[in-house]
């Protein structure tokens, strides 16, 4: 019985372990164009982003506040002014790179 299991056993060509060796190696390729590189990219330029704000930019946070800087603490946190006379501290991470170029650009999409 098992000389019979053995033989029914598809036996790789030559070439077998080496294809699914390349079939692998493509696969990482892949991934790594498609998903690695891309969010790199993106972490770096937020990054660069957040290093090159200063006092008197127009921010808009993750959670949708709108403020200009009014103070750039050394403890990775803003000071921003959202109403005259109001000011609120937040961490240099929560400000949203897209909404901010969105509104120093002035494109809205117009009102309905």
């Amino acid at each position: 019985m098992t000389s019979v299991l053995l033989q029914a056993q598809a036996s790789p060509g030559p070439f077998g372990s080496m294809t699914t060796m390349i079939f692998m190696f493509g696969m990482i390729i892949v991934f790594w164009l498609f998903f690695i590189r891309p969010q790199a990219k993106r972490a770096k330029n937020q990054k660069k982003f957040i290093d090159d704000l200063q006092k008197g930019d127009k921010i808009v946070t993750i959670a949708g506040i709108h403020g200009k800087i009014n103070q750039v603490n050394e403890d990775g946190t803003l000071s921003i002014e959202v109403s005259p006379g109001n000011y609120i501290k937040i961490e240099k991470s929560a400000i949203s790179m897209d909404w901010t170029n969105q509104l120093n650009k002035g494109t809205t999409t117009p009102a309905k």
